[in-house]
């Protein structure tokens, strides 16, 4: 492995339970150069994420005693923000569509050359403009106060006020938006969001507008909808 810097080094979960593979995945990601943390099941891969930050996941969509849907989901409740790669044996555009509903930025088909999986996994960390934050709407501010106080004139107070009731009706609105989920009412959800879309605009709730508009665009992502949750925690709901 090169002798680069550690804080230059993005750190790497693996989740595969075939060793042969693992051995081929840890082996090509080390060149990068990058730090790999191996874990072989669903249970091992939420033990390691704790245990230390990644900056990606790359995880096999048939783990011993689970899949690999299963974990990025458990994985984003707990770590929101962090890309995932999943790799599979099944390269059919059907597979490659699902995971893709489901979080994943992109699938690796095996068997593939250590080439396409370091392409796939610079691309993937590229997109986040920095190796050691990949929490997306973390490089967003909460509130855009430039932005907000031209709206209002400069108005500080007016500002101040309609922050005031903006957060005392976003824990409803949150109810609202994540029924709306939980049903698979599009109608209802995209209702929901446009309202919300409309008060963070007004109050300069810059994060979560931006994560408003993600979820708009991929109700069905698990990431975009981590990143809701993860954006409206920060205001302190």
């Amino acid at each position: 492995m090169n002798e680069s810097h550690p804080e230059s080094i993005p750190r790497l979960l693996l989740v595969e339970d075939d060793m042969v593979s693992q051995g081929f995945f840890q082996a090509a990601l080390e060149s990068l150069p990058a730090r790999v943390d191996l874990a072989d099941s669903l249970a091992s891969g939420l033990q390691r994420a704790d245990q230390q930050r990644h900056d990606l996941w790359l995880i096999d969509v048939n783990l011993p005693d689970g899949t690999g849907p299963q974990l990025l989901q458990r994985l984003r409740a707990r770590h929101p923000g962090v890309p995932a790669l999943a790799h599979t044996a099944d390269g059919s555009a059907e597979m490659g569509n699902a995971l893709q509903q489901q979080g994943f930025c992109e699938t690796l088909v095996k068997p593939l050359s250590r080439e396409a999986l370091l392409k796939a996994v610079r691309r993937t960390l590229a997109r986040g403009g920095d190796a050691h934050s990949f929490d997306v709407e973390s490089a967003v501010s909460d509130w855009d106060e430039t932005a907000a106080l031209t709206a209002l004139n400069g108005q500080r107070a007016h500002l101040t006020a309609l922050r005031e009731l903006f957060l005392a009706e976003l824990p409803g609105a949150h109810a609202a938006i994540d029924a709306a989920l939980q049903r698979g009412d599009d109608v209802a959800l995209r209702g929901q969001l446009h309202r919300l879309q409309a008060s963070c605009g007004f109050v300069g709730a810059s994060r979560l507008g931006r994560a408003v508009r993600q979820l708009h665009q991929h109700p069905r992502s698990v990431l975009a909808q981590s990143q809701f949750s993860a954006a409206i925690a920060a205001l302190g709901e």
